[in-house]
């Protein structure tokens, strides 16, 4: 196994399986373009990212109890096949039912991505390096993510159709998974067996129970600035939807270049010390954008915050299953799971962005940076 672990033959073809899980966050460009084509509210515009984040509640525990028994890479494969066929839906008929089916598909293929492509990244590297790879597997999906709003300029401004994005998604993913499938991989076993009810019980255990909320507040906060950097952009500076799509591209590009040096340092400092002065920076840059006084002050905010913020994930994550190894299948249910806070923060959002403004509403990301601030104590409390 210790061959395996260093084989980079291996290690490439689930690495790109990161690209795939990255073409979620196409919701929040998405967002704004149907949004125009189809006149929506607010509220109906931000069903499109609850679409997507919705099933991450309803299938991440099942899923990691079925790649239990059936194996991690053969789930992968049907994550990265479901999320391929939900690409060319649009081109079929363009409407917003379809839209919203599109991202069903898209969600369902992408929690099925994230539940068994973190356990089986596991399987190929060493466990001290395991962090380090997580953010390296996230700044592979910052990539993926960053280049998506710069995709749909490109086919707008070459074709006049942001939707060719789909197009390109679908091709990749199934490349993607090909090159997977040729992969053979010698997956880790555990000698308790998964079920629904096992997985469920490790919410009894109150470390586990609050990192699976502080992955739901991260993913809020994570999916709450990729679908409300437009809306704050417009509403509080008056510039068009192609303009404030850029923003989008600005915190992709800052979570790209902080999970780079993320990979690198991880496996070096501190943990949870960074993760402590990271959030506390992520609170502070956060009142600096609701504050922001020009478009360039606020894309400067929206940059921090992407650097401030962009490897909670990768360390609660591997904190979490580093401290329960044998448990990582049902415990990367459970925390997939809680990406379900994509779909619960951004409508949350919408509808205090309605009452009372697009500034109040990003008063609800502060509080998510803040738990993720307390989840240090947290850590240091576990270790006594």
């Amino acid at each position: 196994m210790a061959d395996k672990k260093t084989s980079i033959k291996v290690i490439i073809p689930v690495l790109l399986c990161y690209i795939v899980m990255g073409f979620v966050d196409i919701v929040g460009v998405s967002t704004g373009f149907a949004k125009r084509d189809f006149d929506l509210s607010p509220e109906m515009a931000q069903l499109l990212p609850s679409m997507v984040f919705v099933w991450f509640f309803f299938l991440s525990i099942p899923i990691g109890v079925l790649q239990h028994n059936l194996g991690k890479r053969k789930i992968l494969l049907v994550g990265i096949l479901v999320t391929a066929l939900g690409m060319f839906l649009p081109f079929l008929h363009y409407s917003y039912v379809i839209l919203l089916a599109c991202f069903v598909l898209l969600g369902i293929g992408n929690t099925i991505i994230q539940v068994s492509s973190n356990p089986l990244l596991q399987d190929v590297v060493a466990k001290e390096k395991f962090s380090s790879f997580m953010s390296l597997s996230q700044f592979i999906k910052a990539i993926s993510s960053l280049l998506g709003p710069l995709i749909v300029t490109f086919m707008v401004s070459q074709y006049g159709d942001w939707k060719l994005v789909f197009i390109a998604y679908g091709i990749s993913s199934t490349l993607a998974g090909f090159w997977l499938m040729a992969t053979p991989i010698e997956e880790s076993s555990s000698e308790i067996k998964a079920t629904f009810g096992s997985a469920l019980s490790l919410l009894k255990n109150s470390f586990v129970a609050l990192m699976v909320l502080a992955i739901f507040l991260i993913v809020g906060l994570d999916v709450g600035i990729n679908t409300n950097i437009q809306n704050l952009l417009m509403q509080q500076f008056g510039i068009t939807l192609e303009r404030a799509s850029l923003g989008i591209s600005v915190y992709f590009t800052a979570l790209m270049i902080t999970r780079f040096f993320g990979a690198v340092l991880l496996s070096k400092i501190d943990n949870p010390k960074f993760l402590l002065w990271s959030a506390l920076a992520t609170v502070l840059l956060l009142f600096g954008l609701i504050f922001s006084t020009s478009p360039m002050m606020a894309n400067v905010m929206i940059f921090l915050v992407g650097i401030a913020s962009g490897n909670f994930f990768p360390i609660v994550f591997s904190l979490t299953v580093n401290k329960m190894p044998e448990r990582a299948n049902e415990i990367s249910g459970l925390m997939i799971m809680a990406v379900v806070g994509g779909a619960i923060i951004p409508p949350l959002m919408g509808l205090i962005n309605t009452n009372f403004g697009v500034q109040l509403s990003f008063g609800v990301l502060v509080l998510c940076a803040a738990y993720v601030f307390m989840t240090y104590f947290i850590f240091k409390k576990s270790k006594q």
